[in-house]
């Protein structure tokens, strides 16, 4: 014979739930998103500034998956700007321009920040 016994509730869980549902997670990326646009912005080469000035963020939910997503909109001629500085170009003579890593310094510290965010927020009951 089994016999099975428990003590307690499931109170913590149940506010677990209910916080998730609650979207409490949107501001955390939200947060970390206006971070995102400041540090891409400050560590992109400047020359005219219009790239620095153009990174924005995005927030997408679907199908129970939340992404952020972050983008430049500074393109010319169908080329966009914040590429071609990261990793380099051709120019018309036939010689190259040498790229930057730029991007992923600016938006490491970002992501380790906002994953310690996120597990503490799991993890918080």
């Amino acid at each position: 014979m089994i016999t099975l016994r428990h003590k307690g509730d499931f109170t913590k869980t149940t506010k677990f739930l209910r916080n998730a549902r609650a979207d409490r997670y949107l501001k955390v990326l939200d947060k970390y998103g206006r971070a995102g646009v400041a540090a891409l912005a400050s560590a992109t080469p400047v020359d005219s500034g219009i790239t620095a000035a153009s990174w924005y963020y995005t927030i997408e939910r679907e199908s129970g998956k939340t992404s952020l997503t972050f983008g430049n909109a500074n393109v010319n001629n169908g080329v966009p700007i914040a590429i071609i500085l990261q990793y380099g170009h051709g120019t018309g003579t036939g010689g190259w321009v040498q790229g930057r890593d730029y991007i992923n310094p600016a938006i490491q510290p970002i992501f380790d920040k906002l994953a310690d965010d996120a597990w503490r927020e799991v993890t918080r009951l």
